[in-house]
């Protein structure tokens, strides 16, 4: 009898957030409040054209693939040609670093500090909608000298993996700085009234 009753407690208790989340929802949409990867993307980026400067790989890089992929699925259209896009995305100068973070008594790194950054720019018809700058990021992990291939191949998909986050991060940069609205203009200085004396 106690399981009845504590299943039905439970059913209850599931319709009831149930419920409260159809009630929430509407109403944080009403605010502007918008699920990761459901808001409308920038007029300017629903079609781009993504120009990735990698003159030393033969193969797209992480960021490249995580970048369309996330735009793909915003709705936005990621075209073959500059021409054919409303706006181009530039992206250079693609890095990923490795520093040491500490070491351990007979002076072997233990701890690195893993890297990785981009500069990016967004141009409508030979115009700068969002100014060239830097977007970087950092990681840190741990290093075990007997595992050298085992950390090695850990190290290779973390890179993966921050290219992949920084894309995020990049997108989410340019949505914020295509979003602010523009500067006030500053104010005119009042016109003289006619006859009037200038001031000594």
């Amino acid at each position: 009898m106690s399981r009845e009753r504590e299943s039905g407690e439970g059913s209850q208790a599931r319709r009831f957030r149930l419920c409260l989340a159809a009630l929430l929802f509407p109403l944080l949409a009403a605010c502007g409040f918008h699920l990761t990867g459901t808001r409308p993307l920038p007029e300017a980026l629903t079609s781009v054209y993504i120009d990735m400067d990698t003159p030393y790989s033969v193969v797209k890089p992480p960021l490249e693939s995580a970048l369309r992929t996330a735009l793909l699925r915003r709705g936005a259209v990621v075209t073959q040609s500059a021409g054919a896009a409303r706006t181009v995305l530039k992206l250079s100068e693609l890095t990923e670093g490795r520093l040491v973070v500490s070491v351990d008594p007979a002076g072997k790194a233990v701890e690195y500090q893993l890297t990785s950054s981009v500069r990016y720019a967004l141009a409508q018809d030979a115009r700068d909608l969002v100014p060239s700058d830097r977007l970087r990021i950092s990681r840190d992990y741990s290093f075990n000298a007997q595992q050298v291939l085992a950390k090695e191949a850990e190290e290779a998909r973390l890179q993966a993996y921050m290219q992949e986050e920084l894309a995020t991060l990049l997108l989410l940069r340019l949505e914020s700085l295509l979003n602010r609205p523009p500067a006030a203009a500053p104010a005119a200085a009042p016109a003289a009234a006619p006859g009037a004396r200038p001031g000594p």
